[in-house]
């Protein structure tokens, strides 16, 4: 039975405060959590949220559940439940800062687990897909999922490198320096239950109209993109991307049946180059996040996913 209640379904996990080393702004803790509904010693999978995102998507765990799988999901640091007062919403400049909680929580499920399998999505996509070259804990990783993986700019690329360049000499003067407007708000709006959506999320977590995007963060995200052009992945990949990409100017219903926020071109691309054993899959009708489309597209992405985790075990 799907949870649709935020304050039921958080009652349906346990959490994690993981600790990690400080940075410039002070404290820095991870969130791992954990299905109550566990039972240790079979297979796993970690979830890696995106870009102003967290985990919102007790379907998802149940689903994991019906096959057979135990579920966890990670609020990255300065995300959603990790993000703490005296810190920078959704900030890093390095991708691999997020390689800390990865190792402890990696650590932490493969102690419990007959195989661990890592799902990102979006920038998380981007994340996990750069720790499966050189995290310190891939080999405890058995597959990787996508879920429309941020794999480069939506701009063309000559403006990617202006764009680098020149935050490269604004920050020399202004280390803080963001842009504000990054995101379209037609996206989250599309999702959420208090406008055209039908999820439930927390918007002070992620908030309709994003955070400021800082040009470091940029830089960083840039650098990641730019280091999988040797990816060498050694698992299966299974790339998941809607079969279309549509920039809206205001809300239509077409916001629901494709990509919004990246373009799927980029992943299809991309993607074949990740590792040597890469699937990819595209979904009619999908939305950025697969996983919050419409029921029966949900359906599809499922059967897909673990149809594909069939294959690969066999």
């Amino acid at each position: 039975m799907l949870i649709s209640n935020r304050m039921e379904w958080e009652a349906k996990f346990s959490k994690e405060v993981l600790k990690l080393k400080a940075d410039n702004e002070g404290e820095v803790i991870a969130v791992l959590l954990s299905s109550k509904f566990n039972v240790g010693k079979r297979k796993s999978v970690l979830y890696i949220h995106g870009y102003v995102d967290y985990f919102f998507h007790p379907h998802l765990c149940e689903e994991f559940h019906k096959n057979e799988f135990d579920f966890y999901a990670l609020d990255l640091r300065k995300y959603g439940r990790s993000l703490l007062p005296h810190q920078t919403p959704n900030y890093c400049e390095n991708i691999e800062e997020y390689y800390e909680e990865l190792d402890l929580a990696i650590d932490l499920i493969s102690k419990q687990s007959a195989s661990v399998y890592l799902l990102g999505h979006s920038t998380g996509g981007l994340l996990t897909a750069s720790y499966m070259n050189n995290g310190t804990l891939k080999d405890k990783i058995s597959g990787l999922i996508l879920n429309s993986p941020f794999l480069d700019m939506t701009h063309p690329s000559f403006q990617t490198k202006l764009s680098y360049k020149a935050s490269k000499v604004i920050t020399l003067f202004k280390p803080n320096a963001k842009i504000e407007g990054v995101l379209s708000p037609i996206y989250a709006k599309s999702v959420h239950k208090d406008f055209y959506g039908e999820w439930d999320f927390n918007l002070d977590w992620k908030p309709i109209s994003g955070f400021s995007t800082y040009l470091k963060w940029y830089r960083a995200i840039v650098n990641a993109q730019n280091a999988l052009r040797k990816s060498n992945i050694q698992v299966p990949v299974l790339l998941l991307h809607s079969n279309e990409s549509f920039e809206p100017k205001s809300y239509t219903e077409k916001v629901k049946q494709a990509d919004t926020v990246l373009n799927v071109n980029d992943m299809i691309r991309i993607g074949p180059s990740l590792g040597n054993s890469v699937t990819l899959i595209g979904i009619k009708g999908g939305m950025h996040d697969l996983f919050l489309s419409a029921l029966e597209v949900r359906k599809t992405v499922f059967r897909e996913l673990f149809v594909w985790i069939d294959i690969i075990n066999k």
